[in-house]
Formats: C-alpha cells, sequence, structure tokens
C-alpha cells in the first residue's frame, strides 16, 4: 500500500521515486510503526496515512532543497522531514535535533538500518548549539515545531549568512504568519515565499513559510 501510494503522489509532485527509495519509505515506515507500539513517535499508525500525512506531506520541502545546502531540523521527533528528505537528497548535508532521548535513538536506529550517509541525530536543546553551531546551516527547517516567531528566534543564531528558514505549517498558518510578522521583522526576517498545498485523499492542507534576512547588508 505504501508503495503503491508514495509512486503516485510523489510522480503527480514531479518527484519520482526509485526502486531504492520506496523500499527505504516502506523500512522507515515499518519500523515507525513497530516502535510506536512502545515509544510515542507519532498518532499515526495507519500506513496509508504515514505515506501521505507523513512522507508526502515533508517531501513537499524536498525542491526547496540543493545538494550544497547543509540543513537543520529543529524537533524532529521521529526524524520528520529529515529522514524523508534524506533518502530522497542524499547528497545533502543534514543534521536533525530533538530534546527526547527516545526519539532520537530512534532517528540512529533508521539512519543505521537505512545505511544513510551525510546525517546526524543530536540529542539537544536547539540553545545547546546556539555557541557550537553558530552561523553554520544554509537552511533550516522545523514540521510544526513551534509559533513561527519562536521557532525563527531559535533558528536565527545558527543560520549561515544569505541562509533560509522554511517553516512546515498546517491549519491555521495564515492566522499565525499574521500574528508574527511583527516579531519576525524585529528579528530581522521576512516572509519572501508561501507555498500551500492540499494533501491527497482529503488527508488535510498544509503551508510552507519560506523566510530570508531582511537586515540591509
Amino acid at each position: 500500500m505504501i508503495a503503491d501510494l508514495l509512486k503516485l503522489e510523489a510522480a503527480n509532485m514531479g518527484l519520482p521515486l526509485s526502486a531504492d527509495n520506496i523500499q527505504a519509505f516502506e523500512a522507515f515506515a515499518a519500523e515507525l510503526i513497530r516502535w510506536n507500539r512502545k515509544v510515542n513517535l507519532t498518532a499515526i499508525t495507519a500506513e496509508n496515512e504515514i505515506a501521505i500525512k507523513h512522507f508526502i506531506d515533508c517531501l513537499h520541502l524536498a525542491p526547496y532543497i540543493l545538494n550544497e545546502d547543509i540543513l537543520l531540523d529543529i524537533g524532529s521527533g521521529g526524524g520528520l522531514p529529515v529522514i524523508p528528505l534524506k533518502i530522497v537528497k542524499p547528497e545533502t548535508m543534514m543534521v536533525s535535533i530533538d530534546a527526547v532521548a527516545k526519539k532520537i535513538n530512534f532517528q540512529r536506529h533508521v539512519i543505521r538500518l537505512l545505511g544513510l550517509q551525510k546525517i546526524e541525530a543530536v540529542h539537544a536543546r536547539i540553545e545547546d548549539l546556539h555557541k557550537t553551531h553558530a552561523g553554520k546551516f544554509s537552511l533550516i527547517t522545523s514540521r510544526a515545531f513551534t509559533r513561527l516567531d519562536n521557532f525563527v528566534s531559535l533558528a536565527a543564531p545558527l543560520l549561515a549568512e544569505n541562509g533560509r528558514i522554511i517553516a512546515m505549517k498546517g491549519l491555521g498558518a495564515e492566522d499565525e504568519i499574521t500574528i508574527s510578522n511583527e516579531i519576525l521583522r524585529s528579528l530581522g526576517f521576512s516572509i519572501t515565499a508561501q507555498h500551500s498545498y492540499c494533501l491527497p485523499n482529503s488527508m488535510g492542507s498544509r503551508m510552507l513559510a519560506v523566510l530570508e534576512s531582511c537586515k540591509p547588508a
């Protein structure tokens, strides 16, 4: 079921998946379901919903990622969106961070299982990286992590010059953006693009908000 859904919907997005990609996604889904019986990783456990609400949703970020990017995924939980992105963008260096050890342990298990390279899962609070990784990342992402202005304030010290921040948002995104705009400007950022999309099979609407520095060079 996962294979058929992924092939169809990724192709509809203009992102054809290889047989190896599909195999990796199937293995990831199986481990997510297996681990979730003991470790609370996700409320979504049906295979068709994992395929669409997790994997297809995350893959909407793929066109924004360059091979030369150094990507940080904040609050990545069970490895979303970082692991789906790594499966389809193997050349991009990626780091995920989460404060919950069991979630990072799961990510490390999947990374080993799938033989993924150029990816690191870090157990830490995001504030812990502000000194050690300041200005390191060209792209910082989050998926339903925290309110937009809070996410940007946490991400900003880690962003490289001319870097981008992309927040994955769900229902109520427009209101959240309106509320956050003034704070975002005070932080030196502005929203330069918004991409709204609907998930297949009436599984919800989503938005990507792309932010860049609006400080004078």
